[in-house]
């Protein structure tokens, strides 16, 4: 089945030495005209929680530190992906980031970048943002805004204490709000919640998790279970969907759509939310569709993994390896800089996941790694 995803087109040259039909173009451009200026940077495949979406309870074999990328082999990176290849957003992830020693220097490492005007010339700063569970963040907040870190995204699903005992394993929910607030105060701007409905655990508390975030002043997102879990226990048809989320928030919430052309390439479809029971209780809430309502034609993200692999997908089956190149001392880094627009260019129209029927999830190729080793 052929599916119109909407992707714009673009006019090839036949003329690169990188890959055949690649245009002249210094930027991460695929064959669909989409161009890569987010780069998603997993530090860490570790955590401290045991998220049942996520991770087995006993944990999963960590990556060894000899195959991790050093700070330094890092902020290279970093400093070819903004000056060469037009990256001018930076998304830290994990695992678990905040278990990254020297985060705090990779942030200040990363805002001392400028992305390179039409001559040559320095731009603008890069944009820095953080996702996190929170743990150890009410200690590190304000040291991490002053690196240079300037939004932060938080994951929490439940704001009852033994639901989140369940999903998680761990008896940590005062430390993530000690370190929502911290977050707050030290002045990061949104700050997000990332919050995932497993059915029978905390999919009745959605209108409640919207109900305090708005009265917190805190950005709520709902992010659909994806099949990256290392259990692989991950089914189509046992999901909840965005539209089972948008029916659960409806019966305390009237929603109104936002205007979609200010959506961009953000991932979530923001509503407009206001309280049924309290009129001037009212403000927004996103969901992140990306199952079943795929947003891959504009997607603009490249990734790259905490042992140096690089991905042009979230849910790909295919990596690049910078790490190898970055270790050998005869590769500079237009090398690492062509291999980057390779990857680019090599990336698919969408992930195909969104139109398959409910009950065939056989046939979908799974990545060979989770979530906490590919990177939110």
């Amino acid at each position: 089945m052929s599916v119109d995803l909407g992707l714009p087109t673009f006019r090839l040259r036949a003329d690169s030495p990188s890959a055949p039909g690649r245009p002249d173009h210094p930027g991460l451009i695929d064959r669909f005209g989409r161009i890569a200026t987010d780069l998603r940077v997993s530090l860490t495949d570790r955590c401290n929680l045991r998220c049942t979406y996520c991770m087995p309870a006993e944990g999963l074999d960590w990556t060894p530190k000899a195959e991790l990328l050093t700070d330094e082999e890092l902020l290279r990176l970093l400093r070819i992906g903004v000056e060469r290849l037009g990256i001018r957003e930076v998304r830290f992830t994990g695992g678990e980031p905040l278990l990254r020693r020297g985060l705090e220097t990779v942030i200040a490492g990363t805002a001392a970048l400028r992305t390179r005007g039409p001559a040559g010339e320095a731009g603008a700063p890069v944009e820095i943002s953080l996702t996190t569970n929170a743990i150890g963040l009410d200690r590190r907040a304000s040291a991490l805004a002053a690196a240079g870190l300037r939004r932060i995204n938080v994951s929490l699903d439940t704001l009852d204490e033994e639901t989140f005992r369940g999903m998680t394993h761990r008896d940590r929910l005062p430390d993530v709000l000690a370190g929502l607030q911290a977050a707050r105060a030290a002045g990061l701007d949104p700050v997000k919640i990332n919050a995932v409905l497993m059915p029978g655990q905390n999919d009745h508390q959605a209108a409640d998790l919207l109900e305090w975030a708005i009265r917190e002043g805190y950005q709520l997102r709902f992010i659909e279970q994806m099949p990256l879990d290392a259990q692989h226990a991950w089914t189509r048809d046992g999901m909840i969907t965005a539209a089972d989320i948008l029916r659960r928030l409806e019966r305390r919430f009237h929603l109104t759509p936002a205007d979609p052309s200010q959506r961009g390439s953000a991932p979530a479809e923001l509503w407009h939310a206001q309280s049924r029971a309290d009129s001037c209780l009212r403000g927004t809430v996103g969901v992140i569709a990306s199952v079943t309502r795929n947003f891959c034609a504009a997607c603009d993200r490249t990734r790259l993994t905490a042992d140096g692999q690089l991905r042009n997908c979230l849910f790909g089956t295919q990596e690049s390896d910078l790490r190898a190149l970055l270790r050998d001392p005869g590769r500079s880094d237009e090398d690492i800089a062509a291999a980057w627009r390779a990857n680019a260019w090599a990336k698919k129209a969408g992930h195909g996941q969104d139109t398959r029927p409910a009950g065939a999830d056989d046939g979908f190729i799974r990545p060979s790694r989770p979530m906490s080793a590919i990177g939110g």
